[in-house]
């Protein structure tokens, strides 16, 4: 079978990725949470197994243990606070469901598995189409320092060594403990920054209904949360999120917390058997990525990983190309650039700042002379995209703009 041709493979890229409303709520529920980067629309071969899903799953990850923050919103005035502390102190395993306004019968799901501590062990996050930024539908796994995002529809595979979305996720986890949640609570209710409301049935079986409203003197106004406590186990089995507009709550979405200390299969931590033997795998944790800065400014590494790269494909250097590239495989550097060959460089930079500050980096123009199907031409690239590597520092790639 012939490879795909480039044209082929830069047309299964995926569109551009706007932050969901989950992800905006997150961001605001914990102001240590950094704004993912925004990435660049289709044009670019690396996000045929999109790299910057990292900086989504360190997104993702946030959300979940947001999410997770707000199961302890409570008032020691409507039920015995202890009974609350140890109920929630003692949970291992948790299972949520997160219904979106517009996808209720296409939930986002988040299995979570802590350890005896209380800290984060193990995160799996399944996204649907419509959650996926126009990738397709995608699981998100994270356990041991490492993060897998795997990329059903692209049929890729992406492996990351992630130590700060841990030291992140273990730090989100403590503020689930709910003796400090619920100080954190109490202080702002002194403060006049949260008005926390409580109807308690006196029908047992009917949950407790905790109403958190966020005024305008929190960091967080315009949002409220409705959680629902029952009453036997003082746990949480549901979040309504609301948001003001035009002077009423608006209702947002809702998770769904299930299987409370039910252990998880750890089967559900792993992708390994889980995906298909031809997918696509990209590890980032066995290699280094790019190009080492030196002594170099930042314009100039932009433009030396620029000419390298073009170098090794003038070469057919694939194995160099690829690392240059994210750290493509060789094989797909072939199968992407082979159908052409790289005559020379014609012109190289100077770099510049990205049109789009949310995506960071530099761009680089660059002029080369190419051969196809036996007729030589210039192919001009105004925008090849050069940044940091994610989670190693000092190293340069190029990211975009082919």
């Amino acid at each position: 079978m012939k490879p795909d041709s480039i044209e082929e493979i830069l047309n299964k890229l995926g569109e551009e990725d706007v932050p969901t409303e989950a992800q905006q709520i997150a961001r605001k529920m914990s102001r240590d949470f950094s704004q993912t980067l925004m990435r660049p629309k289709r044009h670019i071969l690396m996000e045929y197994i999109m790299k910057s899903q990292i900086t989504k799953l360190a997104a993702a990850a946030m959300i979940i243990l947001a999410v997770v923050l707000t199961i302890n919103l409570w008032n020691e005035s409507a039920y015995v606070l202890a009974q609350t502390i140890t109920a929630n102190h003692t949970v291992r395993y948790l299972h949520i469901k997160d219904f979106a306004s517009g996808h209720k019968d296409e939930p986002k799901q988040f299995w979570l598995e802590f350890d005896a501590n209380g800290e984060v062990r193990n995160v799996r996050m399944d996204f649907p189409e419509w959650a996926s930024g126009g990738d397709g539908p995608k699981v998100v796994v994270w356990k041991e320092n490492k993060a897998q995002v795997w990329f059903r529809r692209k049929n890729s595979l992406l492996t990351v060594r992630d130590e700060s979305v841990a030291k992140s996720m273990l730090k989100l986890a403590e503020e689930c403990d709910p003796r400090l949640a619920v100080e954190r609570l109490y202080a702002q209710q002194k403060q006049g920054k949260i008005k926390i409301e409580i109807d308690e049935p006196s029908n047992k079986a009917k949950p407790i209904v905790v109403t958190a409203t966020y005024l305008s003197e929190s960091s967080s106004p315009r949002r409220r949360l409705v959680l629902f406590v029952d009453q036997a186990t003082k746990l949480v089995s549901a979040t309504e999120f609301y948001r003001l507009k035009d002077d009423q709550y608006e209702y947002i979405g809702m998770q769904r917390y299930y299987n409370y200390n039910q252990p998880i299969d750890a089967g559900m931590f792993t992708l390994d058997d889980e995906v298909s033997a031809d997918v696509m795998r990209v590890d980032q944790t066995i290699q280094d990525i790019g190009l080492a800065q030196g002594n170099l400014s930042d314009e100039e590494i932009a433009v030396e990983v620029a000419r390298q790269f073009f170098q090794a494909l003038i070469a057919t250097d694939y194995a160099k190309a690829g690392k240059l590239l994210e750290g493509i495989p060789a094989d797909k550097i072939k199968q992407g650039f082979g159908d052409r060959k790289f005559l020379r460089i014609i012109s190289i930079g100077p770099a510049g700042p990205h049109p789009n500050p949310a995506t960071g980096g530099l761009v680089v123009p660059c002029t080369i002379e190419i051969e196809k199907a036996g007729k030589k031409s210039l192919w001009k690239l105004e925008r090849l995209g050069v940044r940091q590597v994610f989670n190693q520092p000092g190293r340069w790639t190029i990211f975009g703009g082919i």
